[in-house]
């Protein structure tokens, strides 16, 4: 755990599904500029987690606190509103419109002004995407949407930024830039809490990763555990 005022918090968090529970007492920290990860195996309650942060699915018990107010009960737009946005699996950008149509939907979401400078700051950290500003979304790469749903969350000014699986049935060349564009990302001091499947990448990139297992936390691992095979997997398959 950090010892700065965490901006997200978890406190014995439950989720359920008809009565059967998804997320089983869970408690995490992420703290304002950290990058940190959240791994597991397939059920594990990964995109669960994210989507009761974001109020997609209930909190059964528990708490979730962003900068000190719970979020407990707000709908998504209003989590949105507080300066939370998602990146969900699957990068889900308007094919049909071009790239830069899709990062001004992101700036509808934006609480303040500077929506130029916003779109400006987007294309300087994704070349490829101001390169492409004209272009049909649909005809990207796979590489180049994952860069261009993450801009479109950037431009709305997010406090936090949640990404889910953003590696998801990319080629290993493409998941390469993926991993250089997050950290980027945190370069920028933007705080995110990532989901992803390549456990070993994220472990070495994050700042601290929890690692779920039946909904619950089975361990804590820091980057030096990354080239630790024997506790990663230990960890991974608790």
């Amino acid at each position: 755990m950090t010892e700065r005022r965490p901006l997200l918090e978890l406190r014995s968090v439950e989720v359920r599904y008809g009565g059967v529970p998804a997320v089983r007492g869970l408690s995490l920290e992420v703290a304002p500029g950290e990058l940190v990860g959240l791994i597991g195996p397939n059920g594990a309650g990964k995109s669960t987690t994210l989507h009761a942060i974001m109020g997609v699915v209930p909190v059964a018990t528990g708490e979730i606190l962003v900068d000190g107010a719970s979020l407990l009960g707000r709908p998504p737009e209003t989590v949105a509103r507080s300066g939370v946005a998602l990146v969900p699996e699957g990068r889900r950008v308007f094919a049909d419109f071009s790239v830069e149509e899709n990062l001004r939907l992101g700036l509808a979401a934006r609480r303040n002004g500077g929506g130029i400078e916003a779109l400006r700051e987007a294309f300087d950290l994704f070349p490829a995407l101001a390169e492409s500003r004209r272009r049909p979304a649909g005809v990207l790469s796979g590489g180049q949407q994952q860069q261009l749903a993450i801009a479109r969350a950037l431009v709305a000014g997010p406090r936090l930024l949640l990404l889910d699986e953003p590696s998801l049935g990319l080629a290993p060349a493409v998941v390469d830039s993926v991993f250089e564009t997050l950290d980027r990302v945190r370069e920028r001091g933007v705080t995110v809490l990532l989901v992803e499947q390549r456990a070993q990448r994220t472990v070495a990139l994050a700042d601290r990763t929890y690692v779920l297992a039946n909904g619950g936390l089975r361990a804590t691992l820091t980057p030096a555990d990354a080239s630790d095979t024997r506790r990663l997997v230990a960890a991974y398959l608790a």
